[in-house]
């Protein structure tokens, strides 16, 4: 994971890469409560995609999850004409977050991020 981002942003990059793995997320989220009719394709689609949105708010598996949304909702977006304008920007969205990372503020900078190693010099030196 660490090979896919040089560096998990923090600061104010890390909180707007959160805000936006938010947005998505709730947008994923809320979709797949929507009412209607369901065949169980579109149930187990519905599954997918809570499952991912609750991943993608927590951070986890970002760049993956991010792609894989990204795509289902360019699918989405060209196969129903209806709210095509709000599926093209989840899937923008999506496509940035695979792009960019996770962030500082998530499972994968958690997991996957550089470690900071400390080495204290007492002033000593051995053998000598």
């Amino acid at each position: 994971m660490q090979r896919l981002y040089s560096t998990f942003a923090n600061g104010w990059p890390g909180r707007g890469l959160l805000l936006l793995r938010l947005a998505l997320s709730t947008f994923l989220m809320a979709r797949s409560f929507a009412t209607g009719s369901r065949s169980n394709g579109e149930i187990w689609l519905s599954a997918i995609l809570w499952i991912a949105g609750a991943l993608l708010a927590a951070g986890l598996w970002t760049a993956i999850l991010a792609g894989i949304t990204g795509g289902i909702e360019l699918w989405t977006a060209f196969a129903d004409a209806i709210g095509r304008d709000a599926h093209l920007l989840a899937a923008a969205i999506a496509l940035g977050l695979a792009v960019l990372g996770p962030g500082a503020w998530s499972i994968d900078a958690r997991l996957f991020g550089r470690r900071r190693i400390s080495v204290q010099n007492d002033g000593s030196r051995k053998g000598a």
